[in-house]
C-alpha cells in the first residue's frame, strides 16, 4: 500500500472525528450514545495514526473493531433513527474492512467521508 493513501485517510479521519456528532441531543439516551460514538471514532483515529501506513492488517483490525463498537452502540440506542444510522454505518465499516486488509482503501475512504453526516443527522 502507498503511504500517501493511508496518510490521506488519516486526515479524513481527523476531520470525521472532530466534526462527528456535534448536534447530539434528545429526551432519550441519544446524548450518551452519540458521545460514546464520537469517542469510538476518536479512538479509531488514534489507532490508525499509529499503524504503519504500509501494513494493511492493523488498519483492517481497527476498522473491524470500530464496526463492532458502533454495533454495540446501536443496540443501546433508544431512538430508532439513531439505532438505524449506527447499524448502517457499522455494516459499511465492516464491509470496507475486507478490502482494507488487501490494501484497497477506496471503500473505506467513501465510508469515512459520509459517516459524520449520516450519524450526525441521527444525533440531532
Amino acid at each position: 500500500m502507498r503511504n500517501g493513501t493511508f496518510r490521506a485517510i488519516a486526515g479524513v479521519l481527523l476531520l470525521a472525528g472532530g466534526g462527528l456528532l456535534t448536534g447530539c441531543g434528545g429526551g432519550d439516551n441519544s446524548d450518551k450514545v452519540c458521545a460514546d460514538a464520537k469517542q469510538a471514532f476518536q479512538q479509531y483515529v488514534t489507532q490508525v495514526q499509529s499503524a504503519p501506513a504500509n501494513k494493511s492488517e492493523p488498519w483492517k483490525q481497527a476498522t473491524e473493531q470500530l464496526a463492532g463498537k458502533i454495533d454495540g452502540l446501536a443496540a443501546k440506542a433508544e431512538k430508532a433513527e439513531l439505532k438505524k444510522a449506527l447499524k448502517d454505518e457499522a455494516n459499511r465499516f465492516r464491509t470496507a474492512a475486507g478490502p482494507v486488509g488487501s490494501g484497497d482503501v477506496s471503500q473505506l475512504d467513501q465510508v469515512l467521508k459520509s459517516t459524520p453526516e449520516q450519524i450526525g443527522k441521527a444525533c440531532s
